[in-house]
């Protein structure tokens, strides 16, 4: 798109950049180095999760010079700006965990803000943390810019005691030094090898989970999410987004053109093939409510159990985001799924073309074991799984990848925050065969709905990760394992059953039937309902109180606004 042939009358930035009356913004181009000819270009937004937060988002800088180039290349004018993110990995474990979900709007609401108050007419985003992601991309689909995702890659595998390591291995490091079983000289050498680079999480946790997601949902660039981030490659895709993100103005080609209810669904086969976090289950239905889609926890669950899992990635499996990346990247377990039939192959990309068209040349590689064809699937339902039943009449979700026993039943250990549980793990206060049950967790009783990777690394440090299962309304990392269950709806703090239970009430699992009971009756149930009060939390002001007044439930993505349904006009279209 050159200089010359750039018509702004249908782009936003005609507001600020066109006439007489835009005489006041273009001189505040002018006192940036704008020149005339600049400012009659598109306007860009590059956003980025920069930080020193964490190695997750210290390269983004980086890599949005890199967007920032392709845009210029292609005749755009990018410009940049960052918003926040809460990275999970050191919110984990303590009340700082309450702001990781909340984080999630916070971006989206951030993005949107600025694009809106200064005419952006299209977006680059670049993203590491968990939530940055899914945040970014609701974001894209919310104002319906021509957009391009690009992750920013993962971190790569330390090394310790001639393993491949990564951060999960710490937290289960913790228990196995509270258990006797890991020495401090060991702990402290762990977590002095476990990060060698930048990047994020380098096993299949909620980043790199989203990250396989933004390729298949089709908002990034074939191939550019598993690169890891210290590679110039990384460099490559962000300019060939920038550069991408011009020809998407030129065609006017929008994310909800790209992401409908069959790339939603591609994005959920592929989180249940590769063993994906289950945290997808939350964002999954929440960017669906950004272009008024309903697409609930049911339907992606109903996703997940038809869905063959062929990908033996971290924390059920044996291999690393760096191991996919080193046998084709996203594109090969794309391509596994397209010839197992299991995707929607006519879906539109960023690229312009089809999903299929962008995988026809792929060359299923035969000379490795991280990707499996679905025809010699690791099992035949997903690695992801959704349970309903008495417990949660709105369900529940469990990974399952790589674990032996898929039933569970015994007796209920209470507890009404993670700060309690994780007190008793690490005491040893629990006995093998106990229902764990953490509540008064979820989005609204949080709030915020922490994750509970401290407390499930523990267990499994102590070596009792399927010996005891764990149940909570909050949620669980990426990085976990074992029989933790999530998401549970109705949450505590709406009077839901997990808010009812008391300390020995027999709750049965079955992830073979998808089913979560306690073996109470109707009438007992009643009767403790009618008995029950609601609990006031300490957060009585502030952004998490402004989050438990509009949060709605997990299953539908614990959204905070009603999304496309209720719009009656769309931001690019001003």
């Amino acid at each position: 798109m050159s200089e010359n042939s750039t018509n702004k009358d249908k782009l936003p930035s005609r507001h600020v950049s066109v006439g007489a009356t835009s005489a006041p913004h273009r001189a505040f181009y002018h006192a940036m180095g704008l020149s005339k000819q600049e400012i009659a270009r598109p306007f860009v937004g590059v956003v980025s999760t920069w930080n020193e937060a964490a190695p997750c988002n210290i390269s983004l800088s980086r890599q949005a010079q890199a967007a920032k180039r392709g845009v210029d290349n292609a005749g755009g004018m990018p410009r940049e700006f960052t918003t926040i993110t809460v990275t999970d990995a050191i919110a984990m474990g303590h009340a700082g965990m309450k702001a990781s979900l909340v984080s999630r709007e916070v971006i989206a609401d951030s993005v949107e803000l600025t694009v809106r108050g200064h005419c952006y007419d299209a977006l680059v985003g670049l993203a590491g943390c968990d939530k940055s992601l899914p945040g970014l991309m609701m974001a894209m689909l919310r104002l319906n810019v021509p957009s391009v995702f690009i992750y920013g890659g993962s971190i790569l595998p330390g090394r310790f005691h001639g393993r491949d390591v990564t951060i999960v291995d710490v937290f289960e490091g913790v228990g196995a030094h509270a258990a006797g079983t890991m020495s401090d000289a060991d702990l402290q050498e762990l977590e002095s090898v476990a990060c060698p680079s930048a990047g994020s999480c380098g096993g299949h946790y909620t980043a790199n989970t989203m990250a396989c997601v933004s390729e298949a949902i089709g908002l990034a660039l074939p191939g550019s999410a598993m690169p890891p981030a210290v590679m110039e490659s990384r460099d490559v895709f962000c300019e060939q987004s920038g550069e991408a993100v011009m020809k998407l103005i030129e065609w006017n080609l929008r994310p909800r053109d790209i992401v409908t209810r069959k790339s939603l669904e591609n994005a959920a086969v592929v989180v249940a093939a590769s063993g994906g976090s289950t945290n997808a289950a939350l964002h999954l239905p929440a960017m669906a409510n950004e272009i008024g889609i309903d697409f609930n926890l049911e339907d992606v669950a109903e996703i997940f159990r038809r869905t063959p899992y062929i990908a033996d990635l971290q924390p059920g499996g044996k291999y690393l985001a760096k191991d996919l990346y080193d046998v084709g990247g996203v594109p090969v377990l794309i391509k596994a799924l397209l010839d197992g039939g299991q995707l929607h192959g006519d879906c539109m990309t960023v690229t312009g073309k089809t999903l299929a068209e962008n995988h026809a040349d792929v060359t299923f590689p035969t000379d490795q074991d991280v990707v499996y064809p679905t025809s010699r699937a690791l099992s035949s339902t997903g690695g992801v799984v959704g349970l309903k039943g008495s417990l949660a009449p709105n369900g529940g979700i469990v990974k399952v990848a790589g674990m032996k026993r898929l039933k569970f039943s015994g007796p209920a250990r209470v507890f009404d925050c993670e700060e309690d549980a994780l007190k008793a793990v690490l005491d040893r206060n629990y006995r093998e065969g106990e229902v764990l049950v953490i509540r008064y967790e979820g989005p609204k009783g949080g709030p915020g709905m922490r994750e509970m990777l401290a407390t499930t690394s523990a267990l499994y440090g102590q070596g009792m990760g399927e010996k005891v299962a764990l149940v909570t309304d909050g949620r669980f990392s990426g990085g976990t394992r074992g029989f933790c269950i999530g998401h549970i709806g109705p949450e505590a703090a709406d009077g839901g059953p997990i808010g009812l239970l008391r300390d020995g009430d027999i709750i049965a699992i079955d992830a073979e039937a998808g089913t979560l009971d306690v073996e109470l009756s109707e009438q007992e149930l009643a009767e403790r309902r009618a008995a029950w009060q609601p609990r006031t939390n300490e957060f009585q002001s502030g952004t998490l109180w402004k989050y438990a007044q509009t949060v709605g439930p997990a299953y539908a993505g614990a959204v905070t606004h009603p999304g496309a349904k209720a719009e009656t006009h769309t931001y690019a279209d001003i």
